[in-house]
């Protein structure tokens, strides 16, 4: 059964002579099937794209917004500028006036011909919208479907009242009383929920260490968990009805990967990976996952580690694909959905480090390590930057994962890769370990992980941590040591809590402040010389001093001794740090690699000094 529309799938000369043949048969103006073809069945099939394209400023509503499809007798209920009644063959598409103030929404539907958009009310309007007097897009509401409308209202808004209260809200609006009486009397009454099907629906299997936690539903419009065993580790939630869980939002690709992969959709970048950090595997069956790496460390890095450098052999790319195709390589590497995806805005690259201490892209194999070439612009040193960094993170006293700079081929800067701290340590390892950040905790987007405060991070810690109070310090801790090596970035999905249980367990035995990892001086980085911390503390970004370090362990709850203790031990220990690190000779550091180093131990130093 094919649908031919002219602009879209054939030209307008082409449609002409093909239908003047006899191949095409014109079904409206712009509109054709194959002559050939069961026409009634393909214009069912092909209704919401036929109106869609018909009429594209109107919207799905009534029924047809919530079936994402035509009734069973072949009507399409659409909301427009105006009232009109349009028959094709069995298909009879019924538009009424649109109110002056719509709530609308975008779904996702699948005819066959390929997934498209397509605008629809909101579920408060399709309440609304059922309760209209003389009107045929409300009878096209049967009871089963208000039901279920109000099962979701009432989910999202907490109670029946709650929902009563928002669907009066948008009645009044468009000076619908009448339709905001009927709804109220109906939300207060009788709840319930029936599912709603879709041929673009997703039904994602999420499993952890290999285990299914749970289904991840997307049924055109919204997105719904459903836990395998409600009363298992909570490790998944979904804090908003119709949203995706914020941890399966922290997993995903965002900045440079989110441009390899060519799409910001989250329904398409979950089709499009597999694997990802915290030891997550998403897929469509329990058979894909069975047949997806573990991610187990092989061997430590420290094993192929010498006075910073890597002693390993290299086995990824070469110059030609850095420097001059980095981003297609990768791409390349990505387009098979069992390479691990990354979230975060630098280039990274998962890697694994086998026994023999070869290092080379993590595609079908455990992935036990991070790659982080160094970039362009500029930005050539910044996986240097970050080596000085994490060393001076170790000297502060931090717990942080093994790194070494990576000599790359070809002359080219050098890399740093970073050994996983989140997943098992060997094969006889059983723990559960998961990963998940602030913005996951704090329940944020990844857009929002610069809105937040320090103090906020400190509440959050307090209420989850089972060692609060050593947490609260390593936040402060955190802060302080952001401040004195300039770092700018330390946003909230820079930050984490690391869960662990045991098999069987109901509850995490441990949640701790995850270690140090991504720290870097962005100071000395192109235009950024005059950057601020990412997360202000005690209402301030710049020129910190003692007594805001002070104010904020007062407001975690912490003495002020404690503070005044750990600020003295950590410029202590940085001030000795400073005079000792030094670039490995191993990757011939250049002048210029040498001086940005210099800068940021010379800026360190002098916040120290600074430090009041």
């Amino acid at each position: 059964m094919a649908l031919h529309l002219v602009g879209e799938t054939l030209d307008k000369t082409r449609s002409y002579y093909q239908a003047k043949s006899g191949k095409l048969v014109q079904l409206m103006r712009g509109v054709y099937v194959d002559a050939g073809d069961d026409i009634d069945a393909t214009v069912l099939k092909h209704a919401i794209r036929i109106a869609n394209y018909l009429y594209p400023r109107a919207y799905l509503s009534a029924a047809s917004a919530v079936l994402l499809a035509p009734t069973r007798d072949g009507r399409l209920f659409l909301s427009g500028r105006r009232i009109q009644r349009t028959r094709i063959r069995t298909l009879e598409i019924i538009q009424n006036k649109a109110p002056k103030h719509p709530s609308v929404g975008e779904a996702v539907v699948d005819d066959g011909m390929g997934e498209f958009h397509v605008s629809v009310s909101s579920i408060r309007q399709r309440f609304l919208e059922a309760f209209r007097r003389r009107s045929e897009h409300a009878a096209s509401l049967d009871e089963k479907m208000r039901t279920a409308i109000a099962a979701r209202l009432v989910e999202e808004f907490g109670s029946a009242q709650g929902a009563a209260d928002t669907v009066w809200k948008l009645a009044r609006e468009n000076e619908w009383s009448r339709e905001g009486e009927l709804a109220e009397r109906n939300l207060l009454h009788r709840p319930n929920a029936v599912p709603v099907k879709n041929e673009a629906a997703l039904d994602l299997i999420v499993a952890w260490h290999g285990a299914p936690l749970g289904h991840l539903a997307h049924d055109g419009f919204e997105w719904r968990w459903r836990p395998v065993d409600s009363e298992w580790l909570p490790l998944i939630r979904q804090t908003t009805p119709g949203k995706l869980p914020p941890f399966i939002v922290s997993l995903l690709p965002e900045g440079w990967l989110e441009n390899v992969l060519k799409t910001k959709d989250k329904r398409t970048l979950l089709r499009s990976g597999k694997r990802y950090m915290s030891n997550i595997t998403i897929a469509e069956s329990e058979a894909e996952l069975a047949a997806l790496s573990q991610d187990i460390l092989l061997t430590r890095l420290a094993k192929y580690t010498k006075d910073g450098a890597f002693t390993g052999k290299y086995a990824g790319p070469g110059r030609t694909e850095i420097e001059e195709n980095f981003e297609r390589n990768l791409a390349q590497i990505y387009e098979r959905d069992d390479t691990p995806h990354l979230s975060g805005v630098q280039i990274k690259a998962p890697m694994s480090l086998d026994t023999g201490g070869v290092l080379f892209p993590a595609t079908g194999t455990p992935f036990t390590h991070i790659l982080k070439p160094a970039g362009t612009g500029g930005y050539d040193a910044l996986p240097v930057v970050e080596w000085t960094a994490m060393a001076l993170g170790q000297a502060a006293g931090f717990v942080t994962p093994a790194t070494a700079l990576v000599a790359m081929p070809d002359k080219m800067p050098p890399a740093l890769v970073v050994e996983r701290f989140d997943i098992r340590e060997s094969i006889n390892d059983t723990r559960l370990l998961a990963l998940e950040d602030l913005c996951s905790v704090l329940e944020l987007s990844t857009a929002d992980k610069y809105k937040s405060t320090m103090e906020r991070v400190a509440r959050a810690i307090r209420l989850l941590s089972t060692a609060s109070e050593e947490d609260l310090l390593i936040v402060v801790k955190r802060a302080l040591f952001a401040w004195l090596i300039a770092d700018g970035d330390m946003h909230l999905k820079n930050m984490a809590l690391l869960k662990v249980a045991e098999p069987g367990e109901k509850q995490f035995q441990s949640i701790r402040m995850a270690p140090l990892y991504d720290a870097v001086t962005t100071r000395v980085l192109p235009n950024l010389k005059h950057d601020r911390i990412a997360l202000k503390l005690n209402g301030k970004d710049d020129h910190l001093r003692r007594s805001d370090f002070r104010a904020l362990a007062t407001n975690a709850g912490l003495r002020v001794a404690d503070a005044d203790a750990t600020i003295d031990d950590m410029t202590k220990r940085l001030g000795t740090a400073i005079d000792t690190i030094a670039l490995p000779k191993s990757i011939e550091p250049t002048a210029e690699a040498q001086k940005i180093v210099h800068d940021v131990l010379d800026l360190c130093r002098k916040r120290i000094e600074a430090l009041e």
